[in-house]
C-alpha cells in the first residue's frame, strides 16, 4: 500500500496558498484492507474512505470509462493494479493532478507545475471532455485565482466548446450545477465564471436567463455600459468587493433578468422589467433547486430595486411600503442583504464604481425609526385586533416620516458650501 497527498492540497502549497484540507490517494490496497485499518467507506459511487483518526478523505486510485452521456454516464474501476499515474490522468486540471509522496517528492505526469508558473488552467487529457461537470469546474477555478493571474488555455476552452456543442452539458444534473454555482459566487471574482461559461457556450445552456442580457442596450444615462451582459457582470464583481454573502451575490446576478424580455420597440427603457423578471427568478430557482434563502432575496430585489434606488424621491408612504414589502418587522435579517444588493446594483456601472449610494442610509435610517417604536405601550390602550394592527402602522409609519425629514435635512446641511 502507497498513500500520495493529492490536488489541491499540494495545488495550493506551491502557490502558497492556506491549506484548508487534504486528500490522499491509495495505491496497491483493496477495500478490506482498508477497512480492515479502521477506515470508514463514505463514497457510494466511489471508493473513498475517512481515515480512523483524521477523518480526512482517503480514495482508492481508479479510472473512469465513458458509457453513456452527462456526469453519471461512468465504469469505475479501481484494483490494487491501478497506478498513480493512471489515477492522476483521469483528473479535470494538470494543477490538480501533482501527487506528493512520504518523503516530499512531487509526481507531475502532466505539468502542472509548469502550468502553475504559466498561471494556465489546462486539461490533463482528451479525458477531459468525459464529464460536463469540468465545464464548471474550469469556470470556478478561473473566478477563484484570476487575481493570480490565471486564466483558460486557448486549447481546454475549445474543448469545453465542443463538449458544449455536442449536448453534454444539457445532461448536467440541477444539483451540481448549483453546487458548483454557489461556491463559484463566494470564490474572490465570480464574474469571471459566469464570463468563462459565456465564452465556452454553456451560460446559454445553463443560465439561459441570464445569458439571454448580453448586447441588451440601457439607457446610456443611468448606464454608461450600456450592455445589460456588460452590468450585471460589474454588478457581480462590486459585490464581491463589498464583502457580500453568496446569497447578495446571487440577488445581484439575477435582478436585471426581466430586461431579457423587455420588447425591441421598448429599448432602450425596460418598462415593468421588475415584475418579469420575478417569474424568470422563480423559473431559474425551481429548475435547479435553489434554496429559498437565496430565491427570496433575489425576488426581493429584481421586484424592488428600483424602488430603492428612487428612496430619495420617495414620499413616507412609498418608503414605509417599501419597508413593509421586505417584511422588514417581523424579519429584520432580510434588510442589510436587500440593501447590499442595491448598492452593488448601482455602482456596478462603468465609472460609478465609487459614487455615494445615500439611498442606503436613508432607508436604514426609515427602517430603524419604525422598528423603534413601542408596540407594547400602544397595546396597553386597549386597542386590540385590526385596530391595534392599524395604530401600529401608523406610528411606525410616522416615525418613517419624521426620520425622512431629519435625513435630508442633515443631507442638505452637509452639502452646503462652508
Amino acid at each position: 500500500m502507497q498513500i500520495y497527498l493529492v490536488g489541491g492540497a499540494v495545488r495550493d502549497r506551491l502557490l502558497g496558498l492556506p491549506v484548508r484540507e487534504r486528500d490522499w490517494v491509495v495505491v496497491g490496497a483493496t477495500p478490506a484492507e482498508l477497512e480492515a485499518q479502521g477506515y470508514r467507506r463514505v463514497g457510494r459511487s466511489f471508493p473513498v474512505y475517512l481515515h480512523p483518526v483524521t477523518h480526512e478523505e482517503y480514495a482508492l486510485a481508479r479510472t473512469e470509462l465513458k458509457t453513456g452521456p452527462g456526469y453519471h454516464g461512468f465504469d469505475v474501476r479501481s484494483d490494487p493494479s491501478v497506478t498513480l499515474e493512471e489515477d492522476l490522468q483521469r483528473r479535470d486540471l494538470t494543477i490538480n493532478a501533482i501527487a506528493e509522496d512520504s518523503f516530499g517528492t512531487l509526481i507531475d505526469p502532466a505539468g502542472g507545475q509548469k502550468h502553475l508558473r504559466e498561471r494556465l488552467l489546462h486539461h490533463v487529457s482528451a479525458a477531459f471532455r468525459e464529464d460536463p461537470v469540468r465545464i464548471l469546474r474550469v469556470a470556478r477555478f478561473a473566478a477563484r485565482f484570476h487575481d493570480l493571474g490565471f486564466r483558460v488555455a486557448e486549447a481546454t476552452l475549445q474543448l469545453m466548446r465542443e463538449m458544449v456543442t455536442a449536448g453534454e452539458v444539457a445532461a448536467l444534473v440541477p444539483e451540481r450545477v448549483w453546487q458548483e454555482t454557489e461556491s463559484a459566487l463566494g470564490e474572490s471574482r465570480p464574474d469571471i465564471y459566469f464570463q468563462v461559461l459565456d465564452d465556452c457556450g454553456a451560460l446559454a445552456v445553463v443560465f439561459p436567463e441570464v445569458a439571454a442580457l448580453s448586447g441588451v442596450p440601457q439607457p446610456e444615462k443611468w448606464h454608461p455600459e450600456i450592455d445589460t451582459g456588460r452590468h450585471i457582470l460589474l454588478a457581480l464583481r462590486e459585490s464581491a468587493r463589498l464583502g457580500h454573502g453568496r446569497e447578495v451575490r446571487f440577488a445581484v446576478l439575477v435582478h436585471d433578468l426581466g430586461k431579457g424580455t423587455t420588447p425591441k420597440s421598448e429599448l432602450p427603457r425596460h418598462l415593468a422589467h421588475e415584475e418579469r423578471g420575478v417569474t424568470l427568478v422563480e423559473q431559474l430557482c425551481d429548475r435547479l433547486a435553489i434554496p429559498n434563502r437565496f430565491r427570496d432575496l433575489a425576488i426581493a430585489v429584481t421586484r424592488q430595486h428600483g424602488t430603492c434606488h428612487r428612496a430619495l424621491e420617495l414620499k413616507p408612504t412609498t418608503l414605509f411600503r417599501l419597508l413593509e414589502s421586505l417584511d422588514a418587522f417581523r424579519r429584520p435579517d432580510r434588510v442589510e442583504p436587500f440593501l447590499d444588493a442595491c448598492e452593488a446594483d448601482a455602482r456596478g456601472r462603468t465609472g460609478l464604481e465609487s459614487r455615494p449610494y445615500p439611498q442606503r442610509e436613508l432607508i436604514y435610517a426609515a427602517w430603524q425609526a419604525a422598528r423603534s417604536v413601542d408596540t407594547a405601550t400602544i397595546a396597553g390602550q386597549g386597542l386590540a385586533g385590526e385596530a391595534l394592527g392599524t395604530a401600529i402602522r401608523q406610528a411606525r409609519l410616522d416615525a418613517c416620516a419624521a426620520a425622512r425629514v431629519r435625513f435630508m435635512a442633515d443631507r442638505a446641511a452637509s452639502e452646503q458650501p462652508e
